[in-house]
């Protein structure tokens, strides 16, 4: 009687178990469950799967004879890049569609990737795109993703504070401009001139990236601790000691504590990608009309004023029942002109494809326009040809773990020796 209870869970948790798998597989609906093929889509952001199912409207709108139900998901970022890996593993149970962070990305490429290629849609609008925007989600000439948005590193300067200082932003070309006029703000206002992270990314790596360094080189080997990296940190960590410059409150630039800290008029500055922009106008809105983008700084004059930071690349897996459909459907959502501008009405990403830079759309009326004015555009066109690109591969992920967890906070937040720290993480990744 034991033997057969004991069987009999196990049977059960093997069909809980195939159906928790099962989920997220793709299957032609029936008219109850609405018109049209099922696709399922995977990603953590609630913005993101708001985007996508709009965009399936859309679709539908224009293509009456090939109708598409979207079924999306968002899960919490940690879970549901576990969730997808173990799926894709497993060879059961993954989506149609998912998104992948850049920073992840490196996970799912290692080996034969269980993901489709994508070039028979990427390869005829290439020259209509910023490339490296799928290129980071490449391997051996594939691509297997396609990102929202440029990334483009600019700098937010509070127009309020620069104005009181006696500063004019556009006098800033280098990074010793940007220093000296730190060192005026402080002395005129008592506010430091930037908050830096010391618990994510996007302080340190573009810096790094603008000098055509990376944690990685082209043939993904380790860089992490070569020299360039190495003073990068050591001009961080002196701006701190001067003054000029804070560990960002909370630890990082997407934290409760830091937006009521900008929000009241913290810093002078902060330098982020343009994505960020919905931070300012969704968590800082006390800056609305005060918050002017411009070029970051240059290390030398003629030097790279941008840098491609972050992104997510949506992929098509490989278990997909429905390949075709979802590559299309992909690219009418990220690829076309039509899909790009929504990314930026929806967004407020810079879209990748940079004809959308200069249409009327990029100046019309709405959140983003309000709260920084219709010029937005104009920086991004400026830096076009100096948004340098970073190096993705397998080793990325611990590499920003590091990066993250460790390096920046020992550096910035501790004052320990950046060429020790950065030597020993870089040992032990290797």
């Amino acid at each position: 009687m034991l033997l057969r209870r004991k069987r009999m869970a196990l049977m059960l948790m093997a069909v809980v178990l195939m159906a928790g798998l099962l989920q997220g597989c793709s299957f032609k609906t029936d008219e109850k469950d609405g018109p049209g093929t099922e696709l399922v889509l995977w990603t953590f952001n609630e913005l993101h799967e708001k985007f996508f199912l709009q965009m399936a409207d859309q679709w539908n709108q224009q293509h009456p004879d090939e109708l598409i139900n979207l079924k999306a998901n968002t899960f919490p970022y940690d879970n549901h890049h576990s969730k997808l890996s173990i799926a894709l593993q497993s060879g059961v149970g993954a989506p149609d569609i998912a998104d992948i962070e850049v920073n992840k990305i490196g996970n799912f490429l290692k080996g034969i990737p269980q993901l489709v290629p994508l070039n028979p849609v990427i390869d005829p609008e290439i020259n209509n795109i910023v490339p490296s925007r799928v290129q980071i989600y490449g391997k051996d000439g594939k691509y297997y993703g396609i990102d929202f948005h440029v990334g483009a590193e600019v700098m937010y300067y509070n127009k309020e504070i620069m104005d009181q200082a006696g500063v004019n932003p556009d006098s800033i070309v280098t990074w010793a401009d940007y220093a000296a006029a730190g060192k005026q703000v402080l002395a005129k206002t008592g506010k430091p001139m930037a908050t830096l992270e010391t618990n994510d990314l996007w302080s340190y790596w573009p810096m790094i990236s603008q000098q055509n360094s990376d944690f990685l080189d082209d043939k993904g080997e380790l860089t992490l601790d070569n020299e360039t990296n190495i003073k990068t940190l050591e001009f961080l960590q002196q701006m701190i000691k001067d003054k000029i410059a804070i560990p960002a409150p909370g630890g990082g630039h997407h934290m409760e504590e830091y937006y009521g800290f900008m929000n009241k008029g913290g810093a002078a500055s902060v330098w982020m990608p343009m994505w960020y922009m919905g931070r300012f106008t969704d968590y800082m809105p006390d800056l609305k009309g005060k918050i002017i983008i411009r070029p970051m700084p240059a290390w030398e004059k003629g030097g790279f004023r941008s840098a491609g930071m972050g992104g997510t690349g949506t992929v098509v897996t490989n278990q997909s029942q429905h390949q075709d459909l979802a590559m299309r459907f992909l690219a009418f959502a990220k690829l076309s002109k039509q899909g790009n501008v929504e990314i930026w009405k929806q967004l407020g990403f810079d879209p990748i494809r940079s004809e959308v830079w200069t249409m009327p759309e990029a100046k019309a009326k709405n959140k983003f326009t309000e709260y920084f004015g219709t010029n937005i555009f104009d920086t991004l066109i400026e830096v076009k040809d100096e948004i340098n690109a970073v190096h993705i591969g397998p080793k990325t992920p611990d590499i920003a773990s590091a990066v993250r967890n460790k390096i920046l906070y020992r550096t910035l937040q501790n004052g320990e020796d950046p060429a020790t720290v950065l030597h020993e993480l870089a040992d032990e990744l290797r």
